[in-house]
């Protein structure tokens, strides 16, 4: 337990630091309406009062996403829990889901103005990414992972199909 504890908690420090500093630089930088796209990629501060995408919620659903973030996150100190020491791909994932899910939680705790989100849109030529933060990434990547390692593990347990007798006519 205690080499799944410090892999996730060193990689909840690193995600968290990493999402805390570009925010608030991204606060200090952009925060007059530029945009930067030095990097190939647009820097534009946004705030974002609703989940995943933009998609909004009422304005007590603010406390309700908090509340649901912190479901998820003692799910995932579940899951941690009973992951086996070798599966490293779901410590990983599971750490990243965290790390991000606190980061966002943080913002949305702190103030009633959202998430600070500053990487982007992103124009993919049939659509337009929308923005997002150091946070976003970790919990998208986590949650990928975390759906293949489950993925994997369902398909290694799922038992082999039974071989067919086939009728000799006799």
């Amino acid at each position: 337990m205690r080499k799944k504890l410090t892999t996730a908690g060193s990689l909840l420090v690193a995600i968290l630091l990493a999402d805390v500093v570009t925010k608030r630089w991204a606060l200090e930088s952009l925060s007059h309406g530029y945009t930067i796209d030095s990097f190939g990629v647009p820097l534009t501060l946004a705030f974002n009062r609703g989940i995943a995408f933009g998609i909004g919620i009422p304005d007590m659903g603010r406390w309700i996403v908090v509340g649901a973030s912190i479901f998820v996150m003692i799910v995932l100190a579940g899951m941690l829990r009973d992951a086996r020491d070798t599966d490293h791909a779901r410590i990983l994932a599971i750490g990243l889901v965290w790390s991000g899910a606190l980061g966002n939680l943080i913002d949305r705790v702190r103030w009633d103005a959202g998430v600070v989100d500053f990487i982007g849109p992103i124009n993919l030529g049939f659509m337009h990414w929308p923005i997002f933060n150091v946070a976003d990434m970790a919990i998208t990547t986590g949650a990928i992972l975390l759906g293949l390692s489950l993925w994997r593990e369902d398909t290694a347990a799922a038992p082999a199909p039974a071989a067919q007798v086939l009728d000799s006519g006799e």
